[in-house]
């Protein structure tokens, strides 16, 4: 029996997210595990605290229509069904969080930079899924 049945893997769409995805497409077929990829879209009103006097609804649909694109050719690249493809608005942290007990997941894979001095060991969002989710955390370290 498996330990690992449902693996959240939540990325950035960076250049980067293939070496976390490389890594959970291993894990999950080595455990037989069911991958579902997920990216978090920061509402655009976070980025200017919410002061701008202006409908900013286009922008947002416009940043997640290209969320879903990418992360749709990432479902393609690494056989991922559209079913577990997800794209969601808020603060990564709690949206993974979510995320990760509505779906009953076992593992959630993140990528992690390894900063130095106060994010010594994880990233910011690293670090938010590691302190408030249930199941096990998995961080990647990029290169």
């Amino acid at each position: 029996m498996s330990i690992y049945k449902k693996i959240l893997v939540a990325i950035d769409l960076t250049e980067e997210a293939p070496q976390v995805l490389n890594k959970a497409v291993e894990i999950s077929k080595a455990h037989g595990a069911e991958l579902m990829l997920v990216h978090v879209v920061e509402p655009v009103g976070y980025a200017y605290g919410g002061d701008i006097p202006m409908d900013l609804t286009e922008l947002q649909d416009q940043l997640d229509k290209a969320a879903k694109e990418q992360l749709a050719g990432y479902g393609e690249k690494y056989n991922v069904g559209k079913d577990n493809q997800i794209v969601t608005v808020g603060r990564p942290e709690s949206e993974i969080h979510r995320l990760s007990e509505e779906q009953d997941v076992d593992l959630v894979v993140v990528g992690s930079h390894g900063r130095k001095g106060f994010q010594l060991l994880l990233g910011s969002t690293a670090n938010g899924v590691l302190h408030g989710t249930v199941c096990d955390v998995l961080a990647i370290r990029i290169q």
